[in-house]
């Protein structure tokens, strides 16, 4: 069970598994990497998020996850590590739920970007009893819907210091569309 609601970014992925040659877990995996390579972007060009903090994927639990960095913040350390050994997880970014009827995907993935994450409380998110539900603008600055919709009262710098749900829905299609394609190639799962 999830919930969705408005500071939500829900994409369904309407996909002929059978012409791209994806198993279901492809279909996840890539919905997955395509989640982290977006959040992983937002908070590596994010001016107020610290270096260790990163998403990832986890084996046993489908959907995105954000981790901090327990080791040493030298230059040995990336948030490219597929490792979790290093890690905490924070809580859960985004959502995924699938339904495969005839070689055809339907529904898709919701991330956070600037929920109210208190409906989480009434539910156990995907089943996962006392899971952390996170939002990415604890992470990095979003705008508001009246700051979209009114630039002219932002200065350069806040704007370019702040991601809009537009860029984050750009940055997120852009990817999919390039892993349809076959432009991007899955990368190994991380072990749990």
């Amino acid at each position: 069970m999830t919930w969705h609601g408005h500071g939500q970014l829900v994409i369904y992925w309407l996909f002929d598994l059978d012409s791209l040659k994806w198993s279901v877990r492809n279909l996840v995996s890539h919905a997955e990497q395509a989640i982290e390579d977006v959040i992983n972007d937002c908070l590596r060009s994010s001016p107020s998020n610290s270096d260790n903090i990163s998403a990832h994927a986890r084996r046993d639990a489908p959907g995105v996850y954000l981790y901090a960095d327990t080791a040493a913040t030298d230059d040995s350390t990336s948030t490219e590590d597929s490792s979790l050994d290093n890690k905490i997880m924070l809580g859960k970014m985004a959502s995924l739920g699938f339904k495969i009827k005839h070689g055809f995907s339907y529904h898709g993935i919701a991330i956070n970007l600037n929920c109210d994450l208190s409906s989480f409380n009434a539910i156990n998110p995907c089943g996962y009893a006392g899971m952390q539900m996170l939002r990415l603008s604890d992470f990095v600055a979003m705008q508001t819907d009246s700051e979209q919709t009114e630039p002219e009262s932002q200065t350069g710098q806040q704007m370019s210091d702040s991601f809009s749900y537009e860029t984050v829905t750009q940055k997120l299609i852009d990817n999919i569309a390039k892993r349809h394609a076959g432009l991007i190639e899955l990368r190994a799962i991380a072990p749990k």
